[in-house]
């Protein structure tokens, strides 16, 4: 399970298919210079994107359910 410390760029080397939930949220976080740096937390905020919305999704897709 991920958290809102996680990484993007750790979210996206172990588990690649979780772009297709950044795109859906409207984060270019795949081509951005910060992605390697930013947690979730950071990225969703800079979206105006609730975290814990953000975080369902993508544990879902990671979980396989989606």
């Amino acid at each position: 399970m991920i958290t809102k410390e996680t990484r993007i760029i750790d979210l996206l080397q172990e588990y690649p298919q979780t772009a297709e939930v950044f795109e859906r949220f409207g984060m270019g976080c795949i081509g951005c210079m910060g992605v390697t740096m930013e947690t979730l937390e950071n990225g969703a905020k800079m979206h105006h994107i609730l975290v814990a919305e953000l975080l369902k999704e993508l544990n879902t897709v990671i979980e396989g359910k989606q």
